[in-house]
């Protein structure tokens, strides 16, 4: 009877665990596990077939301790077997010996495929032109530039539904690292460098972005937002950028170099080389064209 109340409490906490644990997912908003985008959705369905197949390992193992400790507890001798001369198990040994390395072979094969599968320079089938977007990671703010549009804007990325985009990325302050969660993984932005991702979205909203990498005081600040819309809202958009917004040049991008948080602004693209330049002055400092540089 008193086994019986006790393997009764043991079933009863896990099951509050899994209640509590899984009202408190349900309660927060988690964006690496609510996948919007195709690339997205391959890393979430990754990211759960790897789990399940650890877990395989690692819930045994927790079964295995707690059985262990309460079957060969002290109070309980007639339980325990005393055997002075044992010295392994064939059998227990080729267990857990084989069973992770047959899951680790596994893991390995999906890992390598998905490497290939989800490599960012990789281009997204669609029935869309991917659209170019040049992103310029600076102190602390994110620059992005449509060379094909000729606008530009901080902090805010706004694009088409399900347009596949392709982003030219670099760094014009220290090395940092793009994430959109819900769309893509992260990938790092370096100066004097060049780094390409494809991302896309199946949903029309607003989708949190950041910099993945500490990278200075300003860093906690240094977030953006991507925002997926209609084509028809998204040609609206660029045609009021084009006609109301200030001009982006070499001035104004200087002013925008200086170490501070801004929120978002849009430009009409003045000067479009400065994605390129900005690259070519940490290779040639001396032939740098931007004032400031």
């Amino acid at each position: 009877m008193r086994k019986t109340k006790i393997w009764l409490g043991v079933g009863l906490a896990l099951v509050a665990i899994v209640v509590v644990t899984a009202v408190y997912l349900s309660g927060v908003n988690i964006p690496v596990l609510e996948p919007k985008g195709p690339i997205a959705d391959q890393e979430f369905r990754l990211l759960l077939l790897i789990t399940g197949a650890m877990l395989i390992v690692v819930i045994p193992v927790f079964i295995l301790l707690g059985y262990i400790v309460w079957h060969y507890r002290e109070g309980n001798p007639k339980r325990g077997k005393y055997m002075p001369n044992w010295e392994h198990s064939r059998w227990l040994e080729g267990l857990w010996w084989v069973i992770p390395t047959i899951l680790i072979a596994i893991v390995s094969v999906i890992t390598w495929r998905a490497t290939y599968q989800l490599n960012p320079y990789r281009p997204i089938a669609s029935n869309y032109q991917a659209l170019k977007v040049q992103v310029i990671a600076l102190d602390w703010k994110w620059l992005f530039i449509y060379p094909s549009l000729n606008i530009a804007s901080v902090n805010m990325m706004e694009f088409p539904l399900k347009v596949p985009l392709h982003l030219y990325l670099t760094s014009d302050a220290p090395m940092n690292s793009f994430w959109l969660p819900q769309l893509s993984g992260q990938i790092f932005a370096m100066a004097g460098m060049q780094t390409q991702l494809y991302l896309s979205a199946d949903q029309v909203g607003t989708y949190y972005g950041r910099s993945a990498n500490i990278s200075g005081a300003g860093f906690a600040s240094m977030q953006f937002s991507a925002k997926s819309v209609s084509q028809a809202s998204f040609q609206a958009w660029v045609k009021n950028v084009r006609k109301y917004a200030p001009k982006l040049d070499l001035a104004t991008y200087n002013q925008l170099r200086a170490p501070f948080s801004d929120k978002v602004h849009y430009y009409s693209l003045a000067y479009p080389c400065i994605f390129n330049e900005v690259i070519n002055s940490y290779m040639a400092p001396a032939n740098a064209m931007m004032a400031g540089k």
